[in-house]
């Protein structure tokens, strides 16, 4: 039975799923706006709040938290430089989801993910 079990699948094993959500991160830290499906961008929610969180106190400890999740340094230099001080004083909801149209192909529904 599958109660109170609030993972998305994604239709992918765990080492697929987490290297695309990792990939989703960086993506998002580095352009700071993604367009992908909306389970995507609502799996991907809940990781970035906790790194963004962990941003804003810049510590050795916090750094190496982060590098688990963000493989880039130079994302994770731009997470404590930039993303970390923005949103200092804000207690969580550093993202927002803007449901787009369906996709052509597929009809997928996309929604674009971007910093508040």
């Amino acid at each position: 039975m599958k109660h109170q079990d609030s993972k998305r699948i994604l239709s992918r094993k765990t080492g697929p799923r987490k290297a695309l959500l990792k990939n989703l991160a960086l993506a998002l830290i580095l352009q700071e706006k993604i367009k992908t499906t909306e389970a995507k961008a609502k799996s991907l929610r809940p990781m970035m709040e906790k790194i963004i969180t962990r941003a804003k106190i810049d510590n050795l400890h916090n750094r190496r938290e982060i590098l688990k999740n963000v493989t880039s340094k130079n994302a994770v230099k731009k997470i404590f430089e930039v993303l970390g001080p923005k949103y200092k004083e804000r207690n969580g909801g550093y993202l927002r989801i803007i449901k787009l149209n369906n996709r052509k192909g597929d009809a997928a529904k996309m929604a674009l993910l971007e910093f508040v």
